[in-house]
């Protein structure tokens, strides 16, 4: 049977889901300081537009906060007093989907308890994936606990993160869920778990946007560039941009977790000579490739975090003025 860990309530929880052998956690250091459900308040039924507008995010850069070994299996979670404010969020590894299984629930529906799963992220109000990006439309994205029951008991995600969020009255009450994962094959709107490394987005003739997510300013450097509409084509470059083709690359900078909030940094939609690299300076980074789905698309590319020296000197291809109010 496997292993059983109990769930803290720490206002926000993240658990970092590496089923490989090693598993992270990061956790939100400074507790909020307000109710980030009132309208629960009384028995009241959670509307999703607001519960995704008011879950909130603690002030401070994500950090690593410790790290153990097999954290796959099952979760345990039970109030030893009214927990009012908790968030848990999964992220496992890139290739993979992450399954969440309710083996046990006791809470209390009728006075305002709350168990949901969201298929993606939730920080202050911005989702990842977007609304644009998601396969899903938004409601459909939520499975309440006190709407299914255990007539649902398992859900899958469409990427590599996901989260539940909970609200406990009584003392005692809680829940059990087991948390495994399945091979993705072609992974899609994807958040790392890791500061640095290299990966290759691959979208073989499927009209969707995908995103890779790093929350890190980073120093990052596409080294391979193929998009369909380029074979046998040379195209001049527009000065407009890459907005009126089907098929491109975007580099998108900011501090929330929406990409489609972000600025945009640059674009890619012609053929590369030689790598393109450059430092971005804010919290969060994305590189999204949009296709139309008329062509194999792929792009390879690598990133670093920046060193603290980097952050206060830039030099070199840098765009960290846009986030300078953010370091």
């Amino acid at each position: 049977m496997a292993p059983t860990f109990k769930l803290q309530c720490h206002f926000i929880l993240i658990c970092l889901l590496a089923l490989r052998g090693e598993s992270r956690y990061l956790e939100l250091r400074e507790a909020v300081d307000h109710d980030p459900f009132p309208h629960l308040a009384g028995g009241a039924s959670p509307k999703r537009e607001e519960l995704e507008a008011q879950i909130p995010i603690a002030k401070g850069r994500l950090g690593v906060a410790g790290a153990e070994r097999g954290l796959q299996g099952q979760f345990t979670f039970t109030a030893d007093r009214p927990q009012l404010h908790c968030a848990t969020f999964f992220i496992a590894e890139p290739e993979e989907f992450i399954t969440i299984h309710y083996d046990l629930v006791s809470i209390d529906c009728l006075r305002g308890d709350i168990l949901q799963v969201f298929d993606g992220w939730i920080l202050k109000g911005e989702k990842f994936p977007s609304s644009q990006d998601h396969p899903l439309p938004t409601t459909e994205r939520y499975v309440d606990f006190c709407d299914s029951g255990l007539s649902r008991r398992s859900i899958r995600s469409s990427q590599n993160v996901a989260m539940i969020f909970f609200r406990v009255h009584e003392p005692g009450n809680g829940f059990t869920i087991t948390v495994k994962t399945e091979p993705n094959l072609f992974p899609c709107n994807i958040i790392s778990q890791t500061p640095n490394g290299r990966f290759t987005l691959v979208m073989p003739h499927q009209h969707r946007n995908c995103s890779f997510s790093i929350i890190y300013p980073v120093a990052i450097k596409i080294s391979d560039l193929t998009l369909g509409h380029l074979n046998g084509l040379q195209l001049k470059k527009s000065s407009a941009g890459c907005g009126g083709i089907g098929d491109f690359v975007e580099l998108l900078g900011g501090t929330g977790l929406d990409p489609s909030k972000m600025l945009l940094l640059a674009d890619l939609c012609y053929p590369l000579r030689g790598p393109a690299q450059m430092k971005v300076g804010c919290d969060h980074t994305v590189l999204r490739m949009v296709s139309s789905g008329k062509h194999i698309n792929r792009v390879t590319f690598e990133y670093r975090q920046l060193e603290p020296y980097e952050l206060e000197n830039p030099n070199g291809n840098s765009i960290q003025e846009f986030c300078l109010s953010t370091l």
